[in-house]
């Protein structure tokens, strides 16, 4: 399975990367790159891809930049059959945030300050940045270093086999191993930075769609106490164009001054010594 990396949040664009690059934003290449459209929402690529400087920003289907983190909604206007609800995800699930002050009931552990990750199992291979509508099906609790790091395990809507999957145990009778192959990748893939091997929750059993719709209703209120400034985000960017009623809503004129802005910073070039690959025996 496509196990997809996490994306680094750097203001109103996103940067893309293996974990090793997740240091501070550098500025981005200064001109827009291709637009790709992708449902209701586009991406503008900007800087050189698979450097430091590379950077996403979204705009929704009027062409009006929009924050990924706030402004892209957590369900989609349409339902599935058997009541399965739908909900639109990237690698990360928007409008949901785990709060690092708030100890998780379950794991015991508080949240890792980001939103909750999707690795979605279909057979099409997904653009960087694409938004689509998801089954969910499942959910890990992964801890990483103390900190409660959820992945759910959801498939496109639109995937050819979509129609087979509607919980966890689905995944085990047409996808044998893919879970396995999931839980051994989130155990070792930060071992080549030299940390230890990340731990999970319930002894690594996956839970069942309830338990993974349960875990995103309850993140999703973190979320929204977050964008009303009811609890500490720390530097966490709020900043929003959607939520009017927030404390960090924004019009589309300072939207687009705060773009403009980051265009304007000097070109970065790919530098080679930031691309670097790890290989882990069996």
């Amino acid at each position: 399975m496509r196990a997809l990396l996490p994306l680094l949040r750097a203001g109103w664009g996103w940067r893309a990367g293996p974990p090793a690059a997740a240091r501070a934003p550098r500025g981005a290449r200064a001109g827009p790159g291709p637009h790709r459209a992708m449902a209701s929402y586009r991406t503008e690529e900007r800087g050189q891809p698979r450097s430091p400087g590379y950077r996403l920003f979204f705009q929704n289907v009027a062409g009006h930049y929009i924050s990924p983190f706030h402004d892209i909604p957590l369900k989609v206007d349409s339902t599935e059959e058997n009541g399965i609800p739908t909900k639109r995800a990237r690698s990360d699930e928007y409008e949901t945030w785990e709060d690092p002050h708030r100890k998780d009931k379950s794991t015991d552990c508080c949240g890792d300050n980001d939103p909750i990750d999707v690795c979605e199992i279909g057979s099409k291979v997904l653009s960087c940045g694409e938004v689509i509508p998801v089954k969910i099906l499942g959910i890990l609790a992964l801890i990483d270093q103390g900190e409660t790091d959820w992945k759910i395990i959801a498939i496109n809507v639109n995937d050819p086999e979509a129609s087979k999957f509607h919980d966890i145990d689905d995944v085990k009778k047409y996808k044998p191993g893919y879970l396995e192959a999931t839980l051994n990748w989130f155990r070792f893939y930060k071992v080549p930075e030299g940390k230890p091997e990340n731990q999970f929750a319930f002894n690594g059993e996956f839970k069942n769609k309830a338990f993974a719709l349960d875990v995103i209703k309850s993140t999703h209120e973190c979320w929204k106490a977050l964008l009303m400034k009811k609890c500490d985000g720390g530097a966490i960017k709020c900043t929003n164009v959607h939520i009017c009623d927030s404390p960090f809503h924004c019009t589309q004129e300072e939207a687009r001054s705060i773009v403009e802005l980051v265009s304007s910073s000097p070109n970065q070039e790919s530098n080679t010594e930031d691309q670097v690959w790890h290989f882990l025996g069996k």
